[in-house]
């Protein structure tokens, strides 16, 4: 078996015609006959040849592929906009190309590397926790190519936005936690440099200050909110002198770990210690007691996000400005508080 890539002069010997006309074929051009291209596409098929996309891509300016940045595809909330991603541009004719950083500043730069190298037409992207440093966001934007930002972005890039209102989000935790008679409120949070949780942190303290409880420094914590995080996170404000009556985690992974711990230690849940997590994950009605969480409206982000792109679609460089399209988050209480 030989490794050589069919190209398109060997469908052109086979059938004795130029290597325009197989081209024009197989571009369907209405210049070329119906016998021809059915003959074209029967050897290409029969040769197995694949076209080269960079190389039409680099010819006709436009390669139908979206690049799509995320942090990790092993949450349901990532997931569910990916799929809806794919869903909307694949039915515009467009390919996505996936890439996950890992939370990784080093790879997210390799990743935008990559995909700027294939020529996509647009990057759609939710930035990873280490990102500080804008350069690489700022080369998608020099190359005229349009960035969509969904869940973590950063304001000083001037593109389009899509999430929810984290700041309110924290309030309305704040608030059902209140209700429910909890004063001494702690918060496993996200690192402050990413701006999502900045804001979370915010709504956190000042929904604090609006119910005149009282801010303990040692009650809110930064971290990547892995399940190990919350479980960390946690032991460390049970051994506490005055240990909080509600724990409210920036993500339900930490949620996770953090009630693991509860657990573990036989404190009640929610009658000792409340929780409520962030971001709706499919495990929060599976375990026990199942996790009040917020719902991030993943389906329609994604939605959003893709028909964002489409309307830079046409344009051969993209002028953008900041444009955030913010959703309502939404509170599923459940038993764990």
């Amino acid at each position: 078996m030989s490794n050589k890539k069919t190209t398109l002069k060997d469908i052109a010997v086979k059938l004795n015609i130029s290597t325009a006309a197989v081209s024009k074929a197989l571009r369907n051009d209405s210049r070329i006959s119906k016998k021809t291209k059915e003959a074209v596409k029967k050897i290409a098929k029969e040769l197995d040849y694949q076209p080269n996309n960079l190389a039409s891509a680099l010819r006709s300016g436009k390669s139908n592929l979206v690049g799509v940045m995320v942090p990790s595809t092993n949450s349901s909330y990532f997931s569910s906009v990916l799929q809806n991603i794919e869903e909307v541009l694949n039915s515009k004719g467009y390919n996505v190309i996936v890439t996950q950083s890992n939370e990784s500043y080093t790879k997210e730069c390799n990743n935008i590397d990559t995909l700027l190298f294939t020529q996509v037409d647009g990057i759609i992207a939710s930035m990873a926790n280490e990102t500080v440093d804008l350069d690489f966001f700022e080369k998608i934007k020099t190359k005229g190519i349009p960035l969509i930002l969904f869940d973590r972005g950063e304001n000083d890039l001037n593109v389009d936005y899509i999430g929810i209102n984290d700041y309110d989000s924290s309030h309305m935790i704040v608030d059902h936690l209140a209700q429910k008679g909890c004063k001494k409120i702690a918060h496993i949070g996200g690192f402050k440099h990413t701006r999502i949780f900045n804001n979370r942190i915010r709504g956190y303290v000042d929904a604090l200050h609006k119910h005149n409880f009282t801010f303990i420094d040692d009650y809110v914590s930064e971290s990547n909110l892995t399940i190990e995080d919350g479980r960390i996170q946690m032991k460390k404000l049970l051994a506490l002198q005055n240990p909080p009556d509600a724990v409210y985690a920036a993500s339900d992974y930490a949620a996770l770990g953090a009630l693991q711990v509860l657990k573990e230690e036989n404190i009640a849940v929610p009658n000792t210690i409340a929780l409520v997590g962030f971001g709706n994950e499919p495990f929060t009605t599976m375990v026990t007691p199942t996790i009040t969480s917020v719902d991030q409206h993943s389906a329609e982000i994604g939605k959003i996000a893709a028909q964002t792109f489409l309307e830079y679609a046409d344009q051969k460089t993209a002028t953008q400005q900041l444009n955030k399209k913010i959703l309502e988050a939404k509170l599923i209480v459940r038993e764990s508080s």
